[in-house]
């Protein structure tokens, strides 16, 4: 409306107005030819807002003589006073907070919601830089940008990144994973059988001829003289094809059991070091090595089934604590198998906890959402991610306390609870491991200074 206003050069009735032309008592000529024209532009700015104003606003709006004060009228109503505003602003500031991508929803859709909540806010007086609304929208898209963010978080200053090209950025790789979705599609139709997709051509032999004209009909098929392109074998059609199926059947797997692909490597390491696999083949974290667990529960029971289709036990479940290149990191949910002779990663738990895996040229490198970079590897001459870890057990200190009297002392760690209650708590055995304490008639100064008041 600002705007509106400002391109008819109306602006000037409204800011600063022209109440002091008014209260000309005797105007000369001048200045009642400026009068004139200034009530003219006065009428002139009343007829747009009072076009743009709905009706029932409308009507909730006392008489006004001037476009100024119908103005004035119209920011009190909308924007409110000073406490209004502020009230306003932390609700837009919630709002904010706790956007987040909608799973399915369109990046342009997203950064609609965003840049909306965002405006309203500057109009409430709060500086919004670019900076504040990347750094938002990075750490609230869904997990399907996870790599993405890690790439622009590496590769590219924040700070210098205006939300424009993050936009563009992101519908980019948007279009591609639509592109790469509808060409699977087109996949899954293109290599179903004829046979299946149910056009009704009328191929069925009756008699050695065709029920159809014009060549649409098939004609019998010799197959011994077909070869079959996934096997390379005579006689049968690719989608007939029953090597897959053959070549597939030990993912056949009771559900209750975790499959273990990898392959089996000696490794020597020092005491308090070991080498973990990063594995994809493997469903859950494993380790024969019982020193590694700081918490273990072993009383559960599990079965694990290596590819070859052998078995082993699991014999507990617990976390571990490893310093990878002097970082501490904390594995949570390993299974303890005995004769396992690795240490293994599993890739699909390390997904459920958020982590973004990222494998190019060579090198595997593991992110965290907050902490950014926490594990790099290069790819061993075998083809292997190995993560060389150095173990870290939970070690507890005990600070020996002296020059105090076990009165005052118990005093101050029950947060300066009376003596007399001390001593019905050892009474009752209330707290183990309390010793016997006598009466204290020793003043506690911190107590004289709470109490003061």
């Amino acid at each position: 409306m600002e705007n509106l206003l400002r391109s008819k050069e109306y602006w000037c009735v409204i800011n600063p107005g022209f109440d002091e032309l008014r209260r000309i008592e005797n105007p000369n000529p001048a200045q009642q030819k400026a009068l004139d024209d200034a009530n003219l532009k006065d009428l002139k700015a009343k007829n747009y807002l009072f076009q743009s104003i709905d009706k029932t606003t409308l009507k909730t709006i006392t008489q006004k003589e001037t476009a100024k004060q119908l103005w004035e009228s119209m920011k009190v109503k909308h924007q409110g006073s000073a406490r209004v505003k502020r009230a306003q602003l932390q609700r837009l500031r919630k709002t904010f907070e706790t956007l987040e991508m909608k799973n399915g929803e369109s990046v342009i859709s997203y950064f609609a919601r965003v840049m909306e909540t965002t405006n309203d806010m500057r109009n409430c007086g709060e500086s919004m830089d670019d900076v504040k609304i990347v750094e938002k929208i990075l750490r609230s898209l869904t997990d399907n940008f996870n790599y993405v963010v890690c790439s622009i978080e590496e590769s590219k200053d924040i700070d210098c990144l205006t939300v424009d090209e993050l936009q563009a950025s992101l519908q980019i790789h948007e279009r591609k994973v639509t592109e790469k979705r509808g060409e699977e599609q087109v996949l899954v139709v293109e290599n179903e059988p004829r046979s299946a997709r149910g056009r009704g051509n009328g191929n069925s032999y009756r008699g050695g001829s065709s029920s159809r004209g014009r060549g649409r009909s098939r004609s019998f098929v010799n197959r011994s003289a077909i070869k079959c392109f996934r096997c390379g074998k005579m006689g049968h059609y690719q989608f007939e094809c029953t090597s897959l199926e053959k070549g597939a059947n030990f993912v056949e797997f009771d559900e209750e059991e975790e499959l273990l692909l990898m392959a089996h490597a000696e490794i020597k390491s020092v005491e308090d070091q070991g080498s973990w696999f990063l594995d994809s083949g493997c469903s859950n974290h494993m380790t024969g090595e019982k020193s590694w667990f700081t918490e273990l529960d072993e009383s559960f029971r599990h079965s694990v089934r290596l590819g070859n289709g052998s078995k082993l036990g699991v014999e507990g479940k617990g976390n571990i604590r490893i310093s990878v290149e002097g970082i501490l990191q904390v594995v949570s949910d390993v299974y303890y198998v005995p004769n396992l002779t690795n240490n293994l990663l599993s890739i699909g738990q390390l997904q459920e906890k958020q982590l973004s895996i990222i494998i190019e040229d060579g090198v595997c490198r593991i992110f965290h959402a907050q902490r950014g970079l926490i594990v790099e590897t290069k790819m061993t001459k075998n083809r292997m991610f190995l993560v060389n870890a150095v173990k870290k057990p939970i070690t507890t200190n005990c600070l020996k306390i002296e020059g105090e009297d076990l009165g005052t002392l118990w005093h101050k760690r029950f947060g300066h609870l009376n003596n007399m209650s001390i001593q019905l708590m050892q009474r009752k055995e209330m707290v183990k491991g309390l010793p016997n304490i006598k009466e204290d008639n020793k003043v506690c100064t911190v107590c004289n200074i709470g109490k003061q008041q």
